[in-house]
């Protein structure tokens, strides 16, 4: 695995870094302006399928500034992923990288987007979706835990359905069980697994090779 440093001065940390295809991973963000951090679901992804998928390289964004307050900034984060890429690639965005996604799909070499329990809020414009590739996996039990942060299922299937009549195609996966993402870190680094994160795999495994299939 290698770090690299972006464009505008965030970050990448690449695995199959020679690899044909890309997955361009985004991550979540805070209301308040705080500097980026690695996401522990990016991370537990990465690790298991830059394994099952050798021939396509993954890039985790770690954001100048991670906050949905300044969504512009982390979109031209993930612009300039895509630009050290510089091959086709899907863009993997979970939670507030949702939004940073469907932002950056604008770009020619964005063959399919895969979001992850993605915040996609009603005043997000999907133009740029139209006739392209657009999975969502969410967790059924997203938000209903008390003081747990998330974004409701509800929410992510109101903009897959609004991304579909936008022009985009693809499933909607629900994972019975399911929390906010798959991992998150300890105090001391480490990831913490969370229930049901296994069930995650199968259906996320399925967007990437949809996606190495399309050239």
């Amino acid at each position: 695995m290698r770090t690299l440093l972006l464009a505008h001065g965030a970050e990448a940390r690449v695995r199959n870094p020679d690899a044909p295809r890309a997955a361009v991973l985004v991550n979540g963000g805070t209301a308040r302006r705080v500097p980026g951090t690695w996401s522990a679901t990016s991370e537990w992804l990465a690790r298991r399928l830059s394994q099952r998928f050798p021939a396509v390289a993954f890039f985790e964004v770690r954001y100048r500034t991670k906050s949905w307050n300044e969504l512009p900034s982390c979109v031209v984060d993930a612009e300039d992923a895509l630009d050290a890429a510089d091959r086709p690639s899907i863009l993997v965005g979970f939670s507030m990288g949702g939004a940073v996604a469907i932002g950056a799909a604008g770009d020619e070499r964005v063959d399919a987007l895969l979001g992850l329990a993605p915040w996609i809020p009603p005043q997000l414009g999907l133009d740029a979706l139209q006739g392209k590739r657009f999975d969502v996996v969410h967790g059924a039990w997203d938000r209903w835990l008390p003081l747990v942060p998330g974004v409701s299922a509800k929410l992510s299937r109101a903009g897959f359905d609004r991304a579909l009549a936008a022009g985009a195609h693809g499933v909607y996966t629900l994972i019975p069980g399911g929390l906010h993402g798959v991992a998150v870190r300890s105090g001391g680094g480490s990831l913490i697994t969370l229930p049901r994160a296994s069930a995650w795999l199968d259906p996320i495994s399925d967007a990437i090779e949809r996606f190495a299939r399309i050239r």
